[in-house]
């Protein structure tokens, strides 16, 4: 859905993600069981992600817990499934408790992966600010085709779920120079996707 946040909208968010970005647990670059190493920047709220798991504390960082996913961030997450489905009851059962924040610079790519360390089957809401992208929404199956590109820019809403919940998706391509100023952003994208881990919480 384009342009689903408001300019203020975006601005809070950008000063928001700003604040988490330097901790408890810092962005940082994501090493893979590989060795490889992620181009984006990460960090986390509510639950951390690593590969290819959640954990309350970020132990391939700083060991630190991270910081607590916000009322608000889930009453706007809710809105964002409202409005893709256009079904107030269903949203009033999305309950997200992870957020996955995702800087990309001009160079960054996302390789075409599945969402499904979660256990809850809910569905996934991506909000895009800053620079325009393409995002590759592919099939159940595997990496390769059939799969969509889509034009991302400052403001999108994405939710995939149903059928589509655990499709291939990534990010091969970020446009340089189209980044958001009035939202605070003069260069590179963000990407923030609210997720249902369906896990327990433990005690704190």
């Amino acid at each position: 859905m384009p342009e689903w946040l408001s300019v203020e909208q975006r601005a809070e968010l950008v000063v928001a993600c700003r604040q988490w970005a330097r901790g408890p647990v810092p962005f940082r670059h994501t090493v893979l069981p590989s060795g490889g190493v992620m181009s984006v920047r990460t960090v986390c709220l509510g639950w951390h992600w690593q590969p290819y798991r959640y954990a309350r504390t970020a132990d391939d960082v700083n060991g630190a817990r991270v910081a607590a996913f916000p009322d608000w961030l889930g009453d706007l997450g809710r809105a964002a499934v409202a409005e893709a489905y256009g079904d107030k009851e269903a949203a009033r059962g999305f309950a997200p408790d992870t957020a996955l924040i995702n800087f990309y610079d001009d160079t960054a790519r996302m390789g075409m992966h599945q969402d499904k360390e979660e256990r809850s089957g809910a569905p996934v809401v991506s909000l895009s600010i800053g620079a325009r992208c393409v995002f590759r929404f592919g099939n159940t199956e595997g990496r390769g085709r059939p799969y969509t590109d889509v034009e991302l820019a400052s403001g999108d809403l994405f939710v995939f779920g149903g059928p589509s919940r655990f499709a291939y998706h990534g990010v091969p391509k970020v446009y340089a120079g189209t980044a958001d100023p009035a939202a605070g952003l003069r260069a590179g994208r963000l990407n923030l996707t609210l997720r249902e881990t369906g896990m327990a919480s433990p005690a704190a």
